[in-house]
């Protein structure tokens, strides 16, 4: 199936890039979400016409993920979580713990901008975790998990 981007995919291409997809992953993912369009003639013609407004669109959301990237750099956070003596945890410190401890610092991150390619956090010490702002921006955060009292 051949499409247009109506917004930049990650591992796939940029905005106004036409591509080839298996049909599922067009049909029920980038075309329902609103990042693809059909590849048709009245697509194409379509898609032409409103470029500079998605091109300054796709601008504005850089801009803004920029923004929250100096918000960003150098915090630190501290999670304080059951621990047993050697340090492990009882339970883990996951995305949706972390997303929690930076809005309560005042900083507006969902779960799914937090990026932990080994799985959730176990072990008490210091971390540094992703967030994914952008497609084109990621940010570290200085996380320390510690054991209560």
């Amino acid at each position: 199936m051949e499409i247009i981007l109506l917004k930049k995919v990650e591992n796939l291409g940029n905005l106004g890039d036409k591509v080839y997809v298996k049909p599922g992953y067009g049909r029920n993912y980038l075309i329902p979400t609103g990042r693809a369009v059909p590849a048709t003639a009245a697509n194409v013609k379509a898609f032409e016409e409103r470029r500079a407004e998605l091109e300054r669109e796709a601008a504005a959301l850089l801009t803004e993920a920029e923004a929250r990237k100096t918000q960003l750099a150098d915090l630190s956070i501290t999670i304080a979580r059951r621990a047993g003596d050697e340090g492990r945890l009882f339970g883990s410190v996951g995305g949706a713990d972390i997303a929690e401890a930076l809005q309560a610092a005042g900083h507006a991150v969902d779960k799914h901008e937090v990026r932990l390619p080994q799985g959730p956090l176990r072990i008490t010490g210091e971390y540094e975790v992703m967030v994914h702002l952008h497609s084109d921006l990621d940010v570290a955060v200085r996380l320390e998990i510690v054991a209560e009292v």
